[in-house]
């Protein structure tokens, strides 16, 4: 019994390094839907520049950000470590932000949690400071550390996502 329990549980935690690694994959390959397969429907995610999102939001947020994305993204995972309830990935984002198209480098750590064979939990914790000083440049050299900064941004980005959703509705 304890071995028939022990291959099920290595089982699980195969199964969600692959669900991490599927994520990502989908991700580097610009294809939402893969994505998305790999999120439970009542998916939470969290990250320094969107704050909290839940209730579609999360499946909104990559569905906006991948349709604006400018072609010249890359997207590198590693060390992907999986559990049967929890997991983890680094990963690193290459790409051009803004208007100006600053070259942006985006080093991420992701904690996941899984429930039902899916991600239910999803937290990608970077630098805010170190991404406003290359997204922003010296306005974000100088205030990105700050609190007042972070919250612009969370309003910012909320902000883009709520019209995104309008657009998609209409």
């Amino acid at each position: 019994m304890t071995l028939f329990k022990h291959q099920k549980n290595s089982m699980s935690s195969t199964n969600n390094k692959e669900l991490i690694t599927k994520f990502y994959q989908s991700f580097g390959a610009s294809d939402i839907e893969g994505m998305l397969e790999c999120y439970h429907k009542d998916i939470v995610f969290e990250d320094p520049a969107f704050g909290v999102l839940k209730n579609g939001d999360p499946q909104q947020m990559w569905r906006m950000l991948l349709s604006r994305s400018t072609g010249n993204t890359t997207i590198e995972f590693n060390n992907v470590e999986a559990n049967e309830t929890t997991g983890a990935a680094n990963w690193t984002a290459d790409y051009e932000y803004g208007p100006k198209k600053r070259k942006v480098i985006n080093k991420i750590a992701a904690q996941f949690e899984f429930k039902e064979g899916k991600i239910i939990k999803h937290t990608d914790d970077f630098n805010l400071w170190k991404w406003t000083q290359q997204a922003l440049g010296l306005p974000g050299y100088l205030l990105g550390w700050s609190p007042f900064m972070k919250n612009k941004i969370n309003k910012m980005t909320n902000k883009l996502l709520t019209e995104f959703k309008k657009e998609q509705s209409s």
